[in-house]
């Protein structure tokens, strides 16, 4: 497992090789980081893990395009979505997340993409019916998740050695 974070750029054989795309709340400092817990937990798989969490995010960039390291991260992120061969998405219950929702929304159509949307996040039903449209599996919990996206790799494997 290779583990990719922003703004690295993709290595040339990335669309060659199995990739996930960790999608969701970040909150810098007001949430657990969740997308390390699920790199440890996907730990023995092998391909590429794209993380969105910059580790020198600055929470006082302005947010336009006249900002390079902001349209650098937001390009990043929208090239990492689309190239991912498959997108894990969380909602975490104490944030707002309308990126998330956004992007949940330009990804809905993608095959592979797998969403946990806890039972108290506050835009929880809309979430549910673009998952139900789409055929998204939805879990409650992270770690449910996780279990689903591992058992999709195993049987994966199994139909194509």
């Amino acid at each position: 497992m290779q583990v990719i974070y922003s703004p690295e750029p993709l290595p040339a054989n990335f669309d060659e090789q199995e990739s996930v795309f960790l999608a969701g709340s970040i909150a810098m400092g007001q949430v657990e980081n969740w997308q390390e817990e699920a790199i440890r937990l996907l730990a023995p798989w092998q391909g590429y893990i794209l993380n969105p969490r910059r580790q020198n995010w600055d929470a006082n960039w302005v947010q336009r395009t006249t900002n390079p390291e902001f349209v650098e991260q937001v390009n990043w992120e929208l090239n990492g979505l689309e190239r991912s061969k498959a997108v894990l998405m969380y909602f975490h219950p104490e944030t707002q997340a309308p990126i998330s929702l956004l992007e949940l929304g330009l990804i809905a159509r993608k095959s592979r993409v797998w969403v946990c949307c806890p039972a108290n996040f506050w835009r929880r039903g809309n979430v549910e019916i673009v998952c139900q449209r789409h055929q998204i599996p939805m879990t409650e919990h992270f770690d449910e998740l996780i279990r689903v996206y591992q058992d999709y790799l195993v049987q994966a494997a199994e139909r194509f050695p």
